[in-house]
């Protein structure tokens, strides 16, 4: 099991990247949303002039963000700075559409986007759409420094669903997933190998399954609602109540969708009923709202609407023999790394230290 560290990316990440590579960390993940955080391709090259070991990977870059060369030449950069230590992590987008109050992108975008990057950063040609003009385009000066087309790029897709598992099994070489039981890994991974089989195709040894989540090890006595705990994963935990309102509403127009889990419908209901029309933007813009502090602070109130049910779904927090035991289990389903956000309050040290003493050490 390998561990990374994932971050909302902010300029100065490179320096809690550091201190990640020297605490055991092997991998060092960033988002990309532009609406709420820095620039992704920045804030990699400062960790990538600023680390030597960790492997850095977008997670997930969007399709719709970048055209499939300018994506191409941002990886490929980042490959010349730090040699075969650069991943491709890409997906439909989730924050990166929705905070401009858009549905994520289509998956045949998304598949051409992977296939013509692959092209472009293997020193190829690919053929480029704009608008209903066809141009077949490559890198024009390989081997003169600029863009690395010698080390290869792992594209990692990120899928939940089954036409996105379909379409991580025929062209990715990792899957990008949220951490859940070991059950639904291993269907997970029968539906991408599934995926790879109807286009003649057999995963690649090296194909890499990571999982995000945030994390706390709970102190003796400690409750799952603790001020610390609520602190430390709580902006992370709060995503689902974010999502389960764009899985509803933008969808459906329902009050509550289906897919709350039952422990957590009362307290979703809430949220969505009490809280959340307390905007201060008008509705036509109410998709900006929701999504303030997304991952990286709660919004005053938020704080009242955790119970231990949404910390454990969420998260992995508890005792460190329990979230040893969890690993374990994520393992032996086929979870080759796990990805933990830190959240942009000042405790990234804190979380650092104390999963690279109480989890990586011990594991």
């Amino acid at each position: 099991m390998e561990f990374g560290i994932v971050f909302p990316p902010y300029i100065d990440a490179w320096k809690d990247a550091q201190i990640a590579e020297d605490h055991g960390f092997t991998r060092a993940w960033f988002y990309d949303s532009q609406m709420l955080y820095s620039e992704v391709y920045i804030c990699m090259a400062l960790v990538a002039e600023h680390t030597s070991k960790l492997t850095l990977g977008t997670y997930v870059a969007v399709p719709s963000n970048r055209i499939a060369p300018v994506s191409a030449q941002a990886i490929g950069t980042l490959n010349q700075m730090a040699p075969g230590r650069v991943v491709f992590g890409i997906g439909v987008g989730f924050t990166a559409r929705h905070t401009m109050g858009l549905p994520p992108c289509k998956m045949a975008h998304m598949e051409e986007h992977i296939g013509q990057v692959r092209s472009l950063l293997a020193g190829e040609e690919c053929l480029f759409r704009d608008g209903d003009r066809e141009r077949w385009v490559r890198f024009l000066h390989e081997g003169k420094g600029y863009v690395n087309h010698t080390d290869p790029v792992p594209i990692h897709v990120a899928s939940n669903g089954p036409k996105s598992l379909a379409l991580t099994g025929r062209v990715g070489d990792g899957w990008i997933t949220l951490v859940q039981p070991p059950q639904s890994l291993r269907y997970g991974m029968d539906a991408i190998r599934k995926g790879a089989e109807e286009v003649g195709r057999t995963l690649p040894d090296n194909f890499h399954v990571s999982a995000l989540t945030t994390a706390c090890v709970l102190q003796p006595g400690e409750s799952y609602t603790s001020p610390r705990v609520i602190r430390r994963v709580g902006p992370f935990c709060m995503f689902n109540l974010h999502a389960f309102w764009e899985n509803s509403f933008c969808k459906t127009g329902d009050t509550h969708s289906e897919e709350v889990p039952q422990d957590l419908l009362e307290l979703y209901n809430d949220y969505e009923k009490n809280y959340l029309p307390q905007s201060a933007v008008p509705q036509d813009r109410f998709y900006q709202q929701v999504h303030e502090g997304h991952l990286v602070y709660l919004r005053p109130g938020e704080e009242n609407y955790f119970n231990d049910s949404l910390i454990k779904m969420s998260s992995l927090t508890g005792p460190a023999d329990e979230l040893i035991d969890r690993l374990k289990a994520m393992e032996a389903a086929g979870l080759d790394s796990i990805a933990i956000q830190v959240v942009e309050n000042g405790n990234a040290r804190e979380m650092i230290e104390e999963i690279s003493e109480k989890i990586i050490a011990k594991y």
